[in-house]
């Protein structure tokens, strides 16, 4: 196997969590080829990673069918041996069963598994970890046993944090792309409140999140809470979290960051739950769930925008 095609256009936790294959392909072909699919804003999470070759980028936002099909061409002229594409849906699958791969493995739920030349199941629910799920695509190339996800700040991202680590300091991250996998805001306000006050607090996410975190700064009697969301990279973030003392994350992407740093993590669980198979993987770790046996909980595979029952104690009766 000269050159194997990775294939993970989902989100930013689904590229962390593929990085596992990264690991385990060149653990047993290490001096094979292996390039990286992922969807355009995602770059930044494998930016000179020391095991891939090349990055290849799908723009879903801009004529994302044209896009889809100018990368299934450039995908077929590398003539790669295996494609492994851990994406379950049909843009992936087209752009695997065009490969011209000579093996093309898959999970069994992509509407085009048929022709690929291994399909495997995807089960949620019954306590598998996702990287183990994944590893089940590879074993025949490999073994049954599958890697730790793992990211590679650069020196620069290193760089990048060095001020923020002259203090003993946590890390906070409050916000998820679905509001039923947030800790209410509240509560991150109720832990801010207990956290040392000799300890810095640095709430961390992208741009986007910078209002929320703002507001929860403002909300909080603790003077040594800094908002950094929006001002780090991927990688930078990464790094910071590294070396915290502890990371408090909601079961969204800065728990696979944690995982991938193999970095001290706090998982808050509210409306999913770990048996789905997206826990933290760090030495250090802890999941915090609500007590109470609820009817209701989990309500979905996925986050909802919104609490069906409209009174999310899954997230309101956790205990700070």
């Amino acid at each position: 196997m000269n050159k194997f095609l990775i294939i993970q256009t989902a989100f930013i936790g689904d590229v962390i969590l593929a990085t596992a294959i990264i690991e385990k392909l060149n653990q047993f072909y290490p001096d094979a080829k292996i390039d990286f699919l992922l969807r355009k804003g995602n770059e930044g999470l494998l930016e000179n990673h020391p095991i891939i070759n090349d990055i290849l980028i799908w723009d879903k936002k801009n004529k994302k069918y044209d896009n889809l099909k100018a990368i299934s061409r450039s995908v077929k002229r590398q003539h790669y041996d295996v494609v492994v594409n851990l994406q379950r849906f049909a843009s992936s699958g087209m752009i695997t069963a065009f490969s011209g791969a000579k093996q093309k493995l898959g999970f069994k739920k992509n509407p085009l598994s048929f022709s690929f030349t291994k399909r495997v199941e995807h089960k949620i629910g019954n306590g598998t970890h996702e990287v183990e799920r994944n590893q089940q695509l590879i074993a025949d190339l490999t073994e049954d046993i599958a890697s730790k996800p793992k990211l590679y700040p650069s020196n620069k991202d290193y760089s990048d944090i060095e001020e923020y680590k002259k203090k003993d300091y946590v890390c906070m991250a409050p916000t998820s792309v679905w509001a039923t996998k947030e800790l209410p805001k509240q509560q991150w306000v109720k832990l801010i409140n207990k956290t040392n006050d000799q300890t810095i607090v640095y709430l961390l996410g992208g741009s986007v999140d910078t209002n929320k975190c703002e507001e929860i700064k403002q909300l909080t009697n603790n003077k040594n809470v800094i908002n950094l969301s929006g001002k780090l990279s991927f990688l930078a973030s990464a790094a910071l979290m590294q070396h915290a003392q502890m990371n408090y994350v909601n079961d969204s992407a800065p728990l696979h960051i944690a995982s991938a740093m193999n970095a001290p993590v706090t998982a808050y669980f509210c409306s999913t739950v770990p048996s789905f198979g997206f826990g933290p993987l760090s030495d250090n770790k802890t999941i915090v769930e609500v007590k109470e046996d609820l009817e209701c909980r989990p309500c979905g595979v996925h986050g909802k925008k919104e609490c069906p029952k409209e009174h999310f104690n899954c997230g309101f009766k956790i205990d700070i």
